[in-house]
């Protein structure tokens, strides 16, 4: 994502962390039509005027994410999984509040994925050599 590509969504998310304890950590996360990318959050407080994003960023690319999947609702926060090709499993939680951001994610990833699929099938039609005769030239 190192050129300009259009920001779909912006806000607050939580991660578990992949330590020990597992804590959710709060993250700034940008998702854009490239992937998803995750800013550490410095609060000074609670959600006080006086907090902080970091300028360290973690990319979540499309083309090495699977699905999201494990959407539960528990306590107004919905929990849900991004899977990435390798089974990494990363876990998330927001507010049930609006649009969530597991539909907004997956919605973004199928676009994604048919985008590539199309481009793809356009590659292959263009140079592919015929196979064999397509029967209009042929006298009957």
């Amino acid at each position: 994502m190192s050129f300009p590509v259009k920001v779909i969504r912006d806000g607050l998310l939580e991660k578990r962390s992949s330590g020990l304890l597992q804590l959710w950590k709060k993250k700034r996360c940008v998702l854009t039509e490239e992937g998803l990318r995750l800013l550490s959050y410095k609060a000074r407080g609670s959600d006080a005027p006086g907090s902080a994003w970091s300028s360290r960023a973690k990319e979540l690319r499309f083309e090495r994410m699977e699905t999201v999947e494990c959407v539960e609702y528990k306590r107004e926060m919905v929990y849900f999984t991004v899977v990435m090709a390798k089974g990494k499993e990363i876990d998330f939680r927001c507010a049930q509040e609006g649009t969530l951001w597991n539909a907004e994610i997956a919605l973004a990833l199928v676009r994604y994925k048919n985008q590539q699929a199309l481009r793809t099938g356009r590659t292959r039609h263009l140079y592919t050599a015929p196979l064999g005769s397509t029967g209009e030239d042929e006298v009957l």
